[in-house]
């Protein structure tokens, strides 16, 4: 038996787990309930298996081909993004989405549909997967693509392990000029300002995103740092790959660390240190700007040992009252986060049936587990964005309901046709009320 966690340290599960080390290994003789894991970068139970087995695949973490001329790249499903783009920026290749993490599996990734900054041009990882092997339980197995094995394509992209296992899978990857983002960076005042400069910003920056204030209220409610990149030429010199953390968190740090108090003070002297160079281009490593907390190692454990919630959901974008709703119950909780990301989707459509992304403003953000005062505050989040028609990220869920899931993606019933029937996760068990 062996202890499996999502990245929020809540929950652990002890279970039995193979760990495959070439792509060839047999499921069929398996008993119990089966589930892919990826490098357990998952926030919530999505990747866990407390019944069954666990299919640990990050053995699988070979190359099979790259196409340097074209950046198409096939690699076992156990390659993590931060494989990835150690082989392919110093050849000019970076990847088409990727999310605020490089230490995802591409397996994963695909399962969870990710999407990043440039979703208003590029869409989720989905758009972009040209195809991929899927191993069945019964021994089968199916090369799925856009044209082949399509129904199995479209719900193993964002289906969440539940359709089976994906062996490899080949990605068409972006022509980048150098491992450097030319950023600008600019302070907002309020949801529409946000909405406005992601407007303007969307024509002509291949990514935006936003860090908003969750702790502030009055005159400073829903301030922010608006941030817009492209990718630019520079010296070859520089074209160099990713940048390992340079420092790490050596224990869990004591729960009363995170508080109302230490939340506002961290968010004030943020917005006021990076105004204050706002308005100025800046050039950034991909690193720097992609995956800020990737330099900080185990920085899960500032939220202790009772873990945390992350929280990410999208609503129409005629619903901005809605987000504005939900802000002030957060900023009234004082249970906010100390990043807080906020972002627009644009429409395009990803294959994947049960992908997360749709059109209309997306917030992610973090809160320490403090128990039912903290469900309570989810709970209440969820009404508001259920009543909206907007939706929450399983990814990042650990007590969705049922009713909720099934309001988030009303066509649920059309991807349990092709879920394997050996395989299962704690999440699917709870909200499609399965226990077995």
């Amino acid at each position: 038996m062996t202890t499996y966690r999502s990245w929020a340290y809540c929950p652990a599960s002890r279970q039995n787990a193979i760990k495959p080390a070439w792509t060839d290994f047999d499921l069929h003789k398996e008993t119990g309930s089966l589930l892919p894991f990826g490098n357990g970068r998952s926030y919530g139970d999505s990747c866990l298996n407390s019944d069954g087995i666990v299919i640990d695949g990050r053995l699988l973490n070979r190359f099979i081909s790259f196409d340097v001329e074209q950046g198409i790249l096939r690699c076992e499903s156990g390659a993590t993004f931060a494989d990835i783009l150690a082989l392919t920026v110093p050849k000019g290749w970076f990847l088409p989405v990727t999310p605020g993490t490089k230490y995802v599996t591409l397996g994963g990734a695909i399962a969870n549909d990710v999407h990043g900054k440039n979703h208003h041009q590029d869409g989720t990882l989905g758009r972009h997967i040209r195809c991929f092997e899927l191993k069945r339980s019964s021994g089968k197995k199916l090369i799925c693509s856009p044209e082949k094995n399509t129904e199995f394509f479209a719900a193993t992209i964002g289906g969440l392990g539940l359709t089976g296992f994906i062996s490899w899978a080949e990605v068409q990857l972006i022509k980048i000029p150098s491992s450097f983002i030319e950023v600008e960076t600019t302070a907002f005042h309020g949801l529409e300002e946000f909405c406005a400069l992601s407007e303007q910003a969307n024509v002509k920056h291949r990514y935006s995103v936003a860090w908003l204030d969750c702790a502030s209220s009055g005159k400073q409610f829903a301030r922010g740092l608006f941030m817009s990149g492209n990718h630019i030429d520079c010296d070859k010199k520089s074209k160099s790959a990713l940048h390992e953390p340079t420092i790490s968190i050596p224990i869990n740090f004591p729960k009363q660390a995170i508080n109302r108090y230490s939340i506002r003070a961290f968010n004030a002297l943020y917005f006021n240190k990076n105004r204050l160079s706002a308005g100025k281009p800046t050039k950034q490593h991909y690193d720097d700007f992609f995956y800020p907390l990737d330099s900080i190692g185990n920085w899960n454990r500032i939220y202790g040992s009772q873990g945390f919630y992350q929280y990410q959901f999208v609503v129409p974008p005629s619903k901005l009252v809605v987000m504005e709703k939900a802000l002030n119950k957060i900023v009234a909780s004082g249970l906010g986060s100390f990043l807080a990301v906020l972002k627009e989707f644009g429409d395009l459509k990803s294959p994947g049936m049960l992908s997360f992304p749709r059109p209309g403003i997306c917030l992610a953000l973090d809160f320490a587990n403090r128990g039912n005062i903290t469900l309570k505050l989810l709970q209440e989040l969820d009404h508001l964005v259920m009543d909206a028609g907007g939706a929450v990220y399983p990814a990042k869920d650990v007590r969705m309901s049922s009713q909720a899931f099934q309001s988030y993606f009303p066509n649920y019933s059309e991807f349990e046709a092709y879920i394997d029937p050996k395989f299962s996760s704690d999440f699917w068990r709870r909200v499609s009320d399965k226990k077995t």
